[in-house]
């Protein structure tokens, strides 16, 4: 292989094996036998893992409805906010309103130690919803007062019932700055309880699409939100070419850290331009040279031949540490025909926007004061006006 490019362990194709110590009581994982055409899966009803996608505030709400009014294979959806306005204009399976005797149903004000005291008061609640998942996707506009104050608190509960957590977390506008601070403080917490959090800049939409409507454009982050949590969660739940074991996503995304997200898409007969694409296209500010692990999930046409899913795999991960976990699925849809689409998560990178946290910040300590205009107010807006 040229460069330093190493080689490849792509995930099983198919199958059933048991995942680390302690996972076969969860998901009723044992030995058996069958013959002829009988189907393993008829008789392990607890085979697949369980996944909750769990939307914090305004915009992680955004996220969710999203996903669920595009299908999600797999996976519940849940949305938590303190606004009930919000709550009414979205769809998910379930939508909880917390705090109603703290805000009345209006919001946390921009203020995340309220939004977090809301979250205490429906502990019970919340610890319900999540259950005994096994991977809780968490979605959160950091910010504001309700996402930057539960999204910490409820991944707690969630790792406290042993989940793998993975927080997807967007930051505002640098012309935010009151936002920003809390945005940092959100970071920080998140950091200490998600598996990995995968941060994803709101700045980059000026690059991408700076000539969008303004929704239009919010609606691109969405999408790519979805796409993330779609991807991953169907390339573990759904057959594919070369699937995905929950048990190497969880060896890889459960000591991720910080990280982030690359998309790219352009014609199978380009590899070169698949690869460049991909890797031009960061959500965040980073350094990913020396990422610890990649998770890279290719969708393509029925034509693709193993030869370039490999040569893709090894573009994206030549300039990453020799020693790096990398793995990749496959999943063939003739919506794909001629295209590959690529969604590659790179763990332990390093960006300015988190480096930027240079002490200890409780959310409690970061309220909003009234010289910062427009927050107060941020949390009763809708959706669709300010994220």
């Amino acid at each position: 292989m040229a460069g330093n490019a190493r080689p490849l362990r792509r995930a099983g194709r198919g199958g059933l094996h048991r995942g680390p110590p302690g996972m076969g009581s969860r998901m009723g994982l044992e030995t058996a036998q069958r013959t002829g055409n009988q189907s393993f899966l008829d008789s392990f009803t607890l085979v697949r893992p369980r996944v909750l996608v769990i939307g914090c505030g305004g915009a992680g709400g955004n996220s969710v409805h999203r996903l669920h009014r595009i299908g999600i294979h797999g996976a519940r959806t849940v949305v938590v906010n303190t606004d009930a306005v919000h709550l009414d204009s979205i769809q998910a399976d379930r939508k909880i309103l917390i705090g109603g005797g703290v805000t009345r149903g209006m919001g946390a004000g921009g203020r995340p130690d309220v939004g977090e005291r809301c979250a205490e008061l429906a502990e019970q609640e919340l610890r319900n919803q999540i259950g005994d998942s096994d991977l809780t996707f968490i979605t959160v506009g950091l910010g504001g007062g309700t996402g930057t104050g539960i999204a910490p608190f409820l991944a707690e509960l969630a790792q406290a019932a042993g989940s793998v957590v993975i927080a997807l977390a967007t930051t505002p506008f640098r012309a935010e700055r009151g936002r920003m601070n809390n945005a940092r403080a959100g970071i920080q917490r998140l950091q200490s309880c998600s598996d990995s959090l995968i941060v994803l800049d709101n700045n980059r939409l000026l690059d991408l699409v700076p000539n969008l409507p303004i929704e239009q454009a919010f609606a691109v982050m969405d999408h790519l939100i979805s796409e993330v949590v779609k991807g991953i969660t169907e390339s573990i739940t759904l057959p594919s070419l070369i699937n995905l074991d929950f048990s190497d996503v969880r060896t890889i995304l459960q000591a991720g850290g910080m990280s982030t997200v690359f998309y790219g898409e352009n014609s199978e007969d380009d590899v070169d331009r698949v690869v460049s694409d991909t890797l031009d296209n960061p959500l965040l500010d980073v350094d990913y040279r020396g990422a610890n692990g990649a998770l890279i999930h290719i969708s393509a046409g029925p034509g693709l031949r193993l030869k370039t899913a490999n040569a893709v795999v090894e573009g994206l991960t030549a300039g990453i540490r020799p020693d790096a976990n990398v793995i990749f699925g496959v999943r063939v849809d003739r919506k794909y025909e001629g295209i590959l689409r690529v969604l590659a998560i790179m763990t332990g990178v390093r960006s300015p926007i988190v480096e930027g946290v240079a002490e200890s910040v409780s959310l409690r300590d970061v309220v909003s004061d009234g010289g910062t205009p427009g927050i107060a107010n941020a949390e009763t807006l809708r959706p669709s006006r300010r994220r």
